[in-house]
């Protein structure tokens, strides 16, 4: 597929998922035009294959690929869900608290069940409690992938549950402000009336750090178009009940002001069916070549802006600061006379791995 057809393709996408949380039929005179197969492509690269199910069938087309897309995303949210159930009665019974996060809630605002595809849950938990979370997720059938390696720890059952328990809502390592506002997160928390041990966010607070959250990679690697529909979904369901003048005081606090009035822009634009503005245009290109978590030349381009420089970037990617290293590296931060040997075991943890984000970042490096 070269770009004019990607670009046809990404309109494609776009369109079918306005139909779709709109609730209006697609046109004849626009599906006629699809090619399925760069359609699916696309689709599939920002995760909205699901979404574009459900309007193509709503136009009357069947495609064997979109409809397994959509069963699979059905099948996913109702095992997750199940498990995440379970999960949180055991949490009551032993007392520990906890609050599903982003995805987790935001496919429920979606018109229709599996119409948001979900690549995880995440759930924010009593961070003193992670060895405890840890033998309970064990007991319920989960393998431990990543524990006590930055803000979360991450868990997969067979055959599509993936958990991402988090301690905490950012990293100081991404940015101190974020993580600073965050830092005592329970305080912004709202007690649920149902349960013992259960928090939600305000409605105000859910889109404050549904914002950060995309800011977070919107300024790494990108994100993709499936967080402009999640933008979209929540404020047309809220739109009359939020109190902007707090989310645009608070967003100032998190150094996200702009940003969050540019991505409600688009998404409003976008999804609204209205004319987008230039800015709105420059925003979308970038976020149309991310694809759903973003790429790593973007990662590595953002970095090296933020670092300063190149040869600044490679230092640090070679001499982690000691804040990167307490939250990944606690062993080598609690005796810090085993650092000089850091840079030797991480390239060799890198090779076992087989981790080839790290080559291709070279190679990336070397060409730039």
């Amino acid at each position: 597929m070269n770009r004019q057809e990607y670009v046809k393709a990404i309109k494609d996408v776009i369109y079918l998922s306005y139909c779709a949380v709109n609730g209006k039929k697609p046109s004849a005179s626009r599906t006629d035009t699809m090619v399925l197969d760069n359609v699916y492509i696309a689709a599939k690269q920002h995760l909205l294959t699901a979404i574009c199910a459900f309007s193509l069938e709503a136009a009357g087309i069947s495609d064997e690929r979109f409809t397994q897309e959509k069963a699979k995303a059905m099948r996913k949210v109702a095992l997750m869900d199940i498990e995440m159930n379970t999960l949180f009665a055991t949490f009551e019974n032993e007392g520990i608290w906890y609050m599903p996060l982003k995805g987790t809630i935001l496919k429920d605002y979606y018109p229709a069940f599996g119409m948001r595809q979900m690549s995880d849950h995440d759930i924010l938990f009593d961070s003193s409690r992670a060895e405890d979370v840890k033998r309970i997720m064990e007991e319920q059938g989960f393998t431990t992938e990543e524990f006590m390696s930055g803000n979360h720890d991450v868990y997969h059952k067979l055959p599509v549950c993936n958990f991402e328990m988090h301690r905490g809502l950012f990293s100081e390592v991404f940015d101190e402000k974020m993580y600073s506002y965050y830092k005592d997160v329970k305080q912004l928390l709202v007690k649920d009336d149902d349960n013992g041990f259960g928090y939600h966010f305000s409605d105000e607070d859910f889109y404050i750090f549904m914002t950060a959250h995309e800011y977070k990679h919107y300024s790494g690697g990108g994100t993709g178009l499936r967080s402009v529909l999640d933008t979209y979904v929540y404020l047309t369901k809220f739109e009359d009940t939020l109190d902007m003048s707090y989310i645009e005081r608070e967003c100032e606090k998190l150094g996200i002001a702009e940003f969050e009035k540019q991505s409600r822009t688009l998404a409003l634009d976008l999804f609204g069916c209205k004319k987008l503005t230039d800015e709105d245009k420059q925003m979308l290109k970038y976020i149309v070549y991310s694809g759903t978590y973003g790429t790593l030349e973007n990662s590595v381009n953002n970095k090296i802006k933020k670092a300063g420089g190149k040869f600044r970037y490679v230092i640090s990617r070679i001499f982690p600061p000691m804040t990167l290293v307490k939250e990944y590296y606690p062993v080598f931060y609690k005796y810090k006379i085993l650092l000089p040997i850091l840079p030797f075991y991480r390239f060799i943890k890198n090779i076992t791995t087989r981790d080839m984000s790290v080559k291709t970042e070279v190679k990336y490096l070397l060409k730039k």
